[in-house]
């Protein structure tokens, strides 16, 4: 068993997604000793945005030169990505969606032919055997039943993008309110932290 685990939170150890992650992953190498566990700061080893030059690239056309080590980061992403059978991310909301870090990585992973195809029946996912766990943390209350719901837009991209490559039952920890006040930050951790280590083992 292969355990992909990638955090994107600019705020190293003071990030509640990256302690929610790693009690995530603590908790299925306990359960599970023997997992390989591959890591990706995508912090620091950021990946660059995506240019006409990859698009053509990924086109057949020829890449320059300079490309060539940022196409050997994305077939190294891509196949980290197809070789877990479980897959940890840690997932602050920045600005009501994802870290521009977290969709650049993104970006490499939704591509035709390795994580989902067009068929007669429109889009079909390819990565459905895969368990995917996210730690989300936000700053203010986003819930479907709170005003700012019509805000949210990292969980319910996330459903999204990974549903669209056949992902369609992804688990999420949720730690919301860490920017109201110290009180509501410290519950959020304890409730996302104890949510960590009821994680189902497999």
């Amino acid at each position: 068993m292969k355990l992909l685990h990638i955090d994107s939170s600019v705020l190293g150890p003071h990030s509640v997604s990256r302690q929610v992650s790693a009690a995530v992953v603590d908790r299925l190498r306990q359960a599970t000793p023997s997992l390989d566990l591959v890591y990706r700061d995508l912090t620091q080893t950021p990946l660059a945005h995506l240019t006409g030059s990859h698009l053509a690239a990924a086109q057949g056309a020829p890449a320059p030169a300079e490309l060539a080590p940022d196409l050997a980061a994305s077939a190294a992403v891509l196949n980290e990505f197809l070789d877990a059978d479980i897959v940890v991310i840690g997932a602050p909301m920045y600005n009501f969606t994802i870290p521009s870090q977290l969709k650049a990585w993104i970006d490499r992973i939704l591509v035709a032919g390795k994580t989902f195809k067009y068929g007669a029946n429109g889009p079909q996912g390819l990565a459905g055997d895969k368990r995917l766990i996210v730690a989300i943390s936000r700053g203010g209350y986003y819930g479907a039943d709170t005003p700012a719901a019509l805000g949210e837009h990292l969980e319910t991209y996330l459903r999204w993008v990974f549903g669209f490559i056949g992902i369609t039952h992804p688990e999420f920890i949720l730690a919301d309110g860490i920017k109201v006040g110290p009180d509501h930050r410290e519950k959020a951790l304890a409730g996302a932290l104890q949510a960590a280590t009821s994680l189902r083992a497999a």
